[in-house]
């Protein structure tokens, strides 16, 4: 059943309401038509409860934009969703096409820093969101009661005397639902082993990070990654006003797992709109993704924070390897990556999720 405008509907007794599933909800695939955008494959999503969000296929399947009733979730920065061809692939050329958005996938090869590893030169945070997907496939359909949307592809990473891995991605959400799920299948399709790094750059924007905001978190550690990070360190959670000069703080967590698994981490604002509240989580299986790396950026325009689920850390590929952490996909192996996120639309909704965690882990 749906749960819409705060009552429930079977699938007759919607449609016997409307013309078509896209009054109420739906999938909507287009491309962008202006300057460094131009041709970028792009899909709207809306559920029906005001949750909606745009994946770019051309632009390695992930999220560009989130909202709730109008209120955005994410950061977005003012590069614009740039066009692939317009990669960087040295230093820190990547940030020139870095749009933020709910979700930038960074690997699958490489991830973190840029560095110099095994006589390869690496740029920042790997090519696979530079990528367009093929394959793509976009649409809806009723499953009983329930109308599932959709679009997947597959995002190859490759090259002549080099890795040849593909990730196939499919985001899909129900009617009447506000949260979204992203599932990746990472396989090496070649027959060398290859290094495998692989990171979620989820980026919370105003008005879910303002003053008094925090990051709530099943936080058994929390390890600061460098001298910047060392300030205020305790108050790694706690988020302060756009503060010009601020520079980059970033933390490596220690979460705890609930009884099946998985972690929940959340960027909350209980004071929005006069204590109404609004935010949104992120949940996934820590046997997947043992990382998290927290991203606290509170610099004038540069206003993210940012939730990193991972396999890895961020000082870049050569340091996994001296470390000896450094992953690998064996010729023909595959890597599964499920995400769930989901918005937390009132005080009451972040404070069921702080007691869940309080309850069931610690």
């Amino acid at each position: 059943m749906a749960k819409l405008y705060g009552r429930e509907f079977s699938r007759d007794e919607l449609m016997r309401r409307i013309g078509d599933i896209s009054q109420v909800a739906g999938v909507k695939s287009y491309q962008l038509s202006d300057g460094n955008e131009k041709g970028v494959d792009a899909v709207d999503f809306r559920t029906g409860t005001g949750f909606s969000f745009t994946v770019l296929p051309g632009r390695g399947m992930d999220i560009s934009y989130a909202e709730y009733n109008g209120q955005p979730l994410c950061w977005r920065s003012s590069t614009g969703d740039v066009h692939s061809s317009y990669y960087e692939s040295q230093g820190l050329g990547w940030l020139r096409g870095f749009f933020g958005g709910l979700v930038t996938t960074c690997g699958m090869t490489y991830a973190g820093a840029p560095c110099t590893d095994a006589g390869e030169e690496l740029g920042v945070h790997g090519r696979v969101s530079n990528i367009p997907a093929k394959n793509v496939w976009t649409d809806g359909q009723w499953e009983g009661d329930e109308y599932v949307i959709w679009t997947q592809g597959k995002v190859r990473e490759t090259a002549f005397f080099g890795a040849n891995v593909i990730m196939t991605r499919k985001v899909w959400a129900k009617l009447g639902e506000s949260k979204l799920h992203l599932c990746d299948t990472v396989e090496n399709v070649g027959f060398e082993l290859t290094p495998h790094m692989h990171l979620y750059h989820i980026n919370g924007g105003f008005p879910v990070v303002d003053e008094g905001s925090v990051l709530i978190s099943p936080t058994k550690e929390a390890v600061p990654r460098d001298e910047d990070a060392l300030i205020d360190a305790e108050h790694y959670y706690r988020f302060q006003s756009p503060t010009p000069g601020f520079k980059e703080r970033v933390y490596y967590h220690d979460m705890a797992a609930d009884p099946d698994g998985y972690v929940y981490a959340a960027l909350a604002n209980k004071k929005f709109r006069n204590g109404q509240g609004v935010g949104f989580y992120v949940k996934y299986l820590k046997s997947q993704l043992p990382r998290f790396i927290e991203w606290k950026m509170n610099s004038e325009g540069a206003y993210v924070v940012g939730m990193e689920p991972a396999n890895c850390l961020v000082e870049g590929r050569d340091k996994e390897r001296e470390r000896g952490t450094l992953q690998f996909l064996q010729p023909g192996e595959k890597r599964e990556y499920e995400l769930e996120i989901g918005v937390l639309a009132s005080t009451e909704a972040i404070e069921k999720l702080e007691t869940k965690l309080n309850d069931s882990i610690f």
